[in-house]
Parts: C-alpha cells; sequence; structure tokens
C-alpha cells in the first residue's frame, strides 16, 4: 500500500457553483497549510482542530491569492480514508479546480489513481470490499430500485450476510481441527449428524443468496430488451415512446429500419436497456435481409422479447417465424394500433401459440392493472398489451407487466440482501459447489479431512466477496473502475 499523500478533484469537472479538491494521507494537513492562509494572511491550517471547517484563500507558493475556498479538516483516524484528509471547496469550474489541483501537488502531494480513496480505504480496514463496490455501484445506479440495493450494500447487508456465514464454516473447520488434534478430550462421536443439519442450512442460504443474483444483476445493469415483429407494425413508433423523443424514423414504407437502434430507458423503477432491429419477413433486398438476421441474432441473448403486432392486419407465416423463434424467451406481445378496427384478437394469436409453442395468452387492455393471473406458471404464458403507440397508450400496463414478470416475488426492496456484482455470484457459486462436496463426504462417510478441505475452501471463497481472501491484483483490477476523486 502506498501510503505518500494524493489529491484529486472530487467533484463533477465543468461549471458549477462549488467544487471539491480532496487531499488525503500523513502530510496532507501539512501540504495544504502551504497554501492556505486565513482572512489575517496566517498559515496557520496545521493549528485547527479535526473536523473543522474555516474560510480563507487559496495561494500559489509566491504568496499570490487563487482562489477564496472553505478548507475542512479531518484527521485521522476519522475520515473516509482514516488518513488525514483536507478537503478544499472552492469556486466551481474546470480551470479554477485544475489550477488548485497543481498548486496542491506542487506543494507534495500527487495525483491520486482512479479509486484510490475508497482503496485505501478499504485497505486501512475502515469498509470492507462488499461496501467499497457500493459505492461506485451508487455512483452508476440507473433506476431507484438499483439506488436502494447499493446503499443497502454500503450500510453492510452484503458483508453481515456473509461475515455470519463464514463464522459458521469457520467454527466447523475449528471444531474438526482441534479434535483431530486432541481426540481424548474432544469427541467426534456423532458429529456426522450435527454437521450435516449445519451444511443443508448453509446450503440453503446461499442458494437464496443465488437465486437473487440474477435478478439483482438487471436491477443493476438492466433489462436487456429487443423489439422484434414484421416491417412497419409500429416498432419503431414504440421505441419514440418508450424513449421520450423520435430517435427512430418512422414512415408509412415497410423496412425503413434496416440495422439495430440502441437506448436506454429509465421506466419508474426499472431500466431497459432497448434495441429496436429491422423488421422481420422473407425478402430477396440484400441489405435488409443481413437486418433481419441481425434482429434473430440479438433476440438469442435478449432478457426480455417486445413482440409488436398489427392488430389490424391478419397473422402470416413471418408471424409463426417469430414466435418459434422466441418461443424461449420472456415475451409480451403487444397488440399494437388498438386504436383502428381489430381483426387479430387473443383466439387468433393462441392459433399461432399452438402450432410451436405450449404457451398460452394472457391479455390486459390498454389503462388495465397487471393482476395475479398466471404468475405461478409464467414460464408457460405469453403476456399480452393492447397498445396505441400513436395515442401513448398502454404504456403504465407495459411497465406494471415487466416489474411482475422479472421481480414477481422473489426480490423484497426492504431487508433482503441482494447480489447484484458478478464477482459476487462466482464466489458463492464456488462456494456452494465447496458445501455440496461436504454433503456428498457426510453421505460416503469419509473421514473429516475430507469435510475441513472442502470447508475451507468455502471460507476462502465467501471471503473474496468482503475482501478478506483477496490478492493485490484482483484489489487494483477492482478499483482501476472507480472514477477519479472517490
Amino acid at each position: 500500500m502506498k501510503t505518500d499523500t494524493i489529491a484529486a478533484i472530487a467533484t463533477a469537472v465543468s461549471d458549477s457553483g462549488i467544487g471539491i479538491i480532496r487531499v488525503s494521507g500523513e502530510e496532507a494537513v501539512k501540504i495544504v497549510a502551504q497554501v492556505y492562509q486565513n482572512v489575517h494572511h496566517e498559515k496557520v491550517l496545521d493549528r485547527y482542530d479535526s473536523h473543522t471547517i474555516h474560510y480563507g484563500f487559496i495561494t500559489d507558493l509566491n504568496g499570490d491569492v487563487i482562489d477564496e475556498v472553505m478548507v475542512s479538516v479531518m484527521k485521522a483516524p476519522k475520515s473516509y480514508t482514516m488518513e488525514d484528509t483536507v478537503e478544499i471547496n472552492c469556486h466551481g469550474g474546470a480551470l479554477m479546480m485544475r489550477k488548485i489541483l497543481m498548486t496542491v501537488t506542487e506543494a507534495g502531494a500527487r495525483i491520486a489513481e482512479p479509486g484510490e480513496f475508497t482503496k485505501r480505504a478499504f485497505l486501512n480496514g475502515r469498509i470492507d470490499l462488499s461496501r467499497a463496490e457500493s459505492v461506485m455501484d451508487i455512483i452508476h445506479a440507473k433506476n431507484e430500485y438499483a439506488l436502494k440495493a447499493s446503499v443497502r450494500q454500503l450500510r453492510g447487508s452484503v458483508f453481515k450476510k456473509i461475515k455470519g456465514l463464514r463464522e459458521k464454516v469457520l467454527y466447523e473447520i475449528a471444531f474438526i481441527e482441534s479434535a483431530l488434534d486432541d481426540p481424548e478430550h474432544i469427541s467426534l462421536e456423532g458429529y456426522e449428524e450435527k454437521l450435516s443439519d449445519q451444511v443443508c442450512y448453509l446450503i440453503g442460504e446461499l442458494d437464496k443468496l443465488l437465486c437473487f443474483a440474477d435478478d439483482g444483476k438487471l436491477l443493476k445493469e438492466g433489462i436487456r430488451t429487443v423489439i422484434v415483429g414484421k416491417p412497419n407494425v409500429g416498432k419503431s413508433s414504440l421505441l419514440n415512446l418508450l424513449v421520450g423523443q423520435d430517435r427512430a424514423i418512422v414512415t408509412d414504407v415497410a423496412g425503413t429500419t434496416r440495422d439495430t437502434l440502441e437506448e436506454t430507458v429509465n421506466l419508474g423503477d426499472i431500466t431497459l436497456n432497448i434495441i429496436d432491429t429491422a423488421g422481420i419477413r422473407s425478402t430477396e433486398d440484400v441489405v435488409e435481409k443481413i437486418g433481419v438476421e441481425k434482429a434473430k441474432t440479438i433476440s438469442e441473448d435478449a432478457d426480455l422479447i417486445l413482440y409488436v403486432m398489427d392488430s389490424s392486419i391478419p397473422l402470416d407465416g413471418n408471424d409463426e417465424d417469430i414466435v418459434r423463434m422466441i418461443k424461449d424467451k420472456k415475451t409480451i406481445i403487444l397488440m399494437n394500433k388498438s386504436d383502428l378496427d381489430e381483426v387479430v384478437d387473443k383466439s387468433s394469436v393462441d392459433s399461432l401459440l399452438s402450432k410451436v409453442t405450449e404457451k398460452r395468452s394472457i391479455v390486459y387492455e390498454l389503462s388495465e392493472e397487471v393482476y395475479e393471473e398466471g404468475w405461478e406458471e409464467e414460464s408457460k404464458n405469453i403476456f399480452i398489451i393492447k397498445i396505441s403507440a400513436k395515442e401513448n397508450g398502454g404504456l403504465d400496463c407495459l411497465v406494471n407487466l415487466i416489474k411482475k414478470m422479472f421481480f414477481y416475488s422473489r426480490i423484497s426492496y426492504n431487508d433482503e440482501v441482494c447480489i447484484t456484482s458478478s464477482r459476487h455470484k462466482e464466489a458463492l457459486l464456488e462456494a456452494l459447489d465447496s458445501m455440496n462436496q461436504v454433503k456428498k463426504s457426510l453421505e460416503d462417510h469419509m473421514p473429516e479431512d475430507f469435510y475441513s478441505i472442502d470447508l475451507m475452501n468455502a471460507y476462502a471463497a465467501l471471503g473474496r466477496i468482503i475482501g478478506e481472501e483477496v490478492g493485490d491484483d484482483l484489489v487494483n483490477e477492482i478499483f482501476s473502475k472507480f472514477c477519479m476523486g472517490k
């Protein structure tokens, strides 16, 4: 760990009312004291008490005033990094903040690396690694659900859960090792049954965390949503409606969209990473054919398919091809142009579905609340919403339906631990595999040494989540993804 004094701009580098330059390290107060003077032109910053804020001026090393500032002094260990920390609150603006930062570096600090302040907080023991990662999750949160999950993680929800599980695993390891070292005083008689109960409990807890992991990832990164349908059914109009502006070209000419168009949309508490695709149909047009193939390829990786139908025209063979393509995906059929005379209805859709899939359809009207029917066997259903992209009808129903499809009865947004990190999920899977190995060894009545080895592997895997079993390379990789000044 580097222990020199670091400095960085902690606020956005743009024109603003206030900008903050953060300085941290053993020499932080001494360094800033060289360039700060109070209203009496005294350089006495090093005499001030911790957790006080002072009005004065930042000067260059020649004594010329650069800016009027407020300077906060926070002495170790009661600071974010657990080191002496000084924050210079100056006037905002890229030029001013950079000038003050350069002045501080000339006085002896160095420019901080990305995430180095939080890295020092972790290495100094103020926060665990899961809390450190949640800092950037909060900064990059795309919706209210993701923000709440990140705040809970910052408050220690993941740390407390993982710490508790590790303590239970460690107890069993210690008991086995003690019994093997001192069999005269510690008996293993009947221990297999006790350990089996504990292993089953731990497997259940790990399964529960992993059950939420995929949902957590969707909360954090957004639901990959692909819009498919025949040409000229209203796919681009739907994208424009969701985005809130004209992003896609809309004409009456079939095949206008020939390539994909991607947008990120926040709809209340959820985020959709939407991809509009070319209309799917049999065509001899070379360019359009490439667009159709690309639409099919992209659909394979979708979390959600929005299949747009024009309810005013009959279904045909192209619709059958689309259903065959998306039959294994979470799908919402959007019956567009509901303001026109209806030609396609529920029976038409069910007839189409019966040809290639066992799923059945459940229909919601434009403004209808999403009710409970169909959720017990969600995988066997395709949901239909009657919408009018032209008249902005059906959007609220769509949002409620997506929430139900992805998060129904699986995530509580109050106290439930929500795993949002792929790194955490990987470690949990490794821990689960090790615990299952312990279970198998117990069933096969293997020697106690076998239990201990796999318990240690589970203990280490869980430790990687909170940073108690990580190497320098992983720590450096994690914090390199942070923004400057954090």
